[in-house]
């Protein structure tokens, strides 16, 4: 039987799907149209009567250059726009239970993805574990992390408007949980990728202090957020793409979603960046991010939030498939090694990976020290100065890999996500999954353990 339930904006009807009630596209925030293209989240306007809320709104505007196959893993939404503000609720019942609060944000390198993938699919963790899993949209791309503000003062800009968009999506979940059968006081932020990166900048914000109680980052830490000077240059970049100078910034709340996104791509080809460098991420600014998360999280900002943050052992397998690099040889290495860190100390690095991998091709040694440089050593980094702190601190090596997909894969990027949600069992990933069930079953209790108890 449907079920309905009052919001601040109406009420909302959900439909029952196998054993909890779903509750799709509901608004958090107004459509980013016009003036509010850039600016921070406004309340959504209220409806009258009774909403259906049967199926996911849009994905936030998207084209990114990734492959079509790594856009896949994210989940590519079936139609995008600027109303994509919003949640969708997966819960066993909307009682008085006050169950645990999951909430979901979703990866994608800042760029694509959206919270309905069906690869997020949360009615087997939320139905198994008793709790309310709630995954939400954010502005991508140009749209959320180009920091306007910084370029052209004055106008409708905010910084950090995909930031302010998971605020205010957190906020809307602390004022709705209990009405869809959660507890507001108990709600645990977890994400993967870039969504963890995104919790690792939000543990360092002032804004996010009590709307979450515990967090978990899957393959992201609180290192990929830009200076104000490196936001500022992509900003620029941005506007010399559709020839806009910070004096006519203003006419980009009307410019044609498309020529913007193309503009967004020219943008990050005119400022080649080491390999593995987000050029749309959070950035510091005044009031979201005063300070590098780090330094927050170090000097204790993030106190009493438990954390649970690991890895991938074989994360950057998964930005090498079908890539050119796979045919690197040795000056090649080399090359790209002293790119990323610097020629100073690039063969001292390739000295190292050698005695690490010693029977190892380069593109496997480059592969290694990518997933350190780019994803463990910052997870590392974030756990080390969390438990300083919060005695509630865990970390985790993500370590299987599918019996029948090429070595090359191993336990990469975003390989665990099926097995948090438990979606791996859906057609299209059953056969690669098919020994994953016990370890699936084994994430799902220890990730609802720690939403419950924080352990």
């Amino acid at each position: 039987m449907d079920a309905v339930v009052e919001t601040r904006s109406g009420r909302a009807r959900g439909r029952p799907r196998r054993g909890v009630l779903a509750f799709l596209g509901i608004p958090y925030a107004r459509p980013a149209e016009g003036r509010l293209r850039f600016a921070a989240p406004e309340p959504p306007e209220p409806w009258a009567g009774v909403r259906d809320c049967f199926e996911p709104g849009p994905g936030a505007p998207q084209r990114s250059a990734m492959p079509k196959w790594l856009q896949g893993i994210a989940g590519n939404p079936k139609r995008y726009g600027l109303d994509c503000l919003c949640v969708n609720v997966i819960t066993p019942g909307v009682d008085s239970r006050r169950r645990p609060v999951l909430v979901w944000i979703h990866g994608g390198g800042f760029v694509f993805g959206a919270g309905s993938a069906p690869v997020y699919d949360a009615t087997q963790f939320a139905r198994e574990h008793d709790v309310v899993v709630i995954s939400l949209n954010y502005r991508l791309g140009a749209l959320g992390f180009a920091q306007l503000d910084s370029v052209a003062r004055g106008g409708p800009f905010a910084s950090n408007v995909g930031l302010r968009d998971q605020l205010a999506a957190l906020a809307w979940v602390r004022e709705h949980a209990a009405a869809f059968g959660g507890n507001p006081s108990n709600v645990t932020v977890f994400g993967e990728s870039a969504g963890a990166m995104s919790i690792g900048a939000l543990l360092g914000s002032p804004l996010a202090h009590g709307l979450f109680q515990r967090a978990i980052c899957q393959s992201g830490a609180a290192h990929h957020v830009s200076s104000r000077d490196g936001a500022a240059r992509m900003a620029h970049a941005l506007l010399r793409a559709l020839d806009l100078t910070s004096a006519s910034a203003e006419r980009l709340c009307d410019a044609p979603l498309p020529a913007l996104i193309d503009a967004q791509l020219r943008a990050s080809a005119r400022l080649p960046a080491p390999w593995g460098l987000l050029p749309w991420q959070p950035a510091l600014d005044d009031d979201v991010l005063p300070a590098p998360p780090l330094e927050a999280i170090a000097a204790g900002d993030a106190r009493g939030i438990s954390l649970l943050v690991g890895t991938n052992r074989d994360e950057y397998n998964l930005f090498l498939l079908n890539s050119a690099a796979r045919a690197m040889d040795e000056a090649r290495l080399r090359h790209v090694i002293a790119r990323v860190i610097g020629p100073a100390r690039a063969e001292e690095a390739a000295a190292l990976y050698g005695e690490l991998l010693p029977r190892s091709s380069p593109v496997e040694r480059w592969s290694l020290l990518q997933t350190h440089r780019v994803f463990r050593a910052p997870a590392e980094r974030l756990a080390a100065l969390a438990a300083q702190h919060t005695p509630e601190t865990y970390a985790y090596c993500f370590t299987w890999s599918p019996p029948l997909t090429p070595r090359a894969l191993g336990a990469c990027h975003a390989l665990e996500i099926p097995l948090v949600f438990g979606s791996y069992r859906k057609p299209a990933l059953r056969v690669l999954y098919a020994t994953g069930g016990a370890l699936s079953r084994a994430m799902q209790a220890n990730w609802a353990a720690f939403a419950r108890e924080g352990a």
